[in-house]
């Protein structure tokens, strides 16, 4: 869910970030922006994830997961995709926050204590904190620590609290209410938990087929080629795509 890059500046120590979305034109506009350097451009679908084995040291994952449909996939192939002893960072929309309790409580909305993912609308989805730590670690994905973010997001304290002011509090609530997780939102720091070597693939070998799994995948003339299924992925534009 790299969009245009929104999360570009917090990569300084990396030095090759891959800039993974769905969405061409947003990965069109982050390329205008942050060039060619040090950014890898690839418009792809996370349940096909184009990524080899142990391409990355680290993924992330920021307001993406409310989106999707069959997270164990996605979570399978960020295990597989992230090196031994990587490290996954994930935030999630929490439906067992304050707020949604509150009304639950006068008999208003779903029972935020139930288990499994609530759609609240077409492709939007809440999710309940040990649903997410128990699917994380059923696919590889060892918990490590959490933090529970936006619990001041309140439309009255945005106008009456300078907003660095209610960011500085809210920052200091992060750790001491993760344990509870009362926020809307919940950032995981997840340890990838498998066996084999730790070390990160060349950037030569960094994808693979998704329709059969192949890898690596070979330069060829405007593109890959991937030498299981004969697929052509196109390189146009300085994005690789995947689609």
């Amino acid at each position: 869910g790299a969009g245009f890059g929104r999360l570009s500046d917090l990569y300084a120590g990396y030095e090759q970030v891959v800039l993974l979305d769905y969405s061409r034109s947003q990965l069109a506009h982050a390329r205008q922006r942050l060039g060619d350097e040090r950014f890898v451009y690839v418009a792809a679908d996370i349940y096909r994830l184009p990524l080899a084995t142990n391409a990355v040291d680290t993924t992330v994952m920021v307001r993406v997961l409310h989106h999707l449909v069959d997270v164990p996939l996605a979570f399978g192939h960020i295990q597989r995709a992230t090196r031994t002893n990587g490290v996954f960072v994930l935030e999630f929309a929490n439906k067992r926050h304050l707020k949604n309790i509150a009304r639950w409580l006068v008999g208003r909305g779903v029972n935020p204590f139930e288990r499994a993912p609530y759609a609240f609308a077409e492709l939007h989805y809440d999710f309940h904190p040990a649903w997410v730590r128990e699917t994380l670690e059923a696919s590889g994905l060892a918990v490590e620590r959490r933090l529970s973010v936006s619990l001041l997001r309140s439309g009255w304290l945005k106008r009456h609290v300078p907003a660095r002011t209610l960011a500085a509090m809210d920052g200091a609530l992060q750790r001491v209410t993760a344990p509870c997780t009362p926020a809307p939102s919940v950032f995981v720091r997840s340890r990838v938990d498998k066996p084999g070597d730790a070390s990160v693939v060349a950037r030569a070998r960094l994808f693979r087929c998704p329709t059969c799994g192949h890898e690596p995948l070979d330069p060829a003339a405007g593109g890959l080629h991937c030498g299981g299924c004969g697929a052509h992925w196109p390189i146009e534009d300085g994005i690789y795509l995947f689609k």
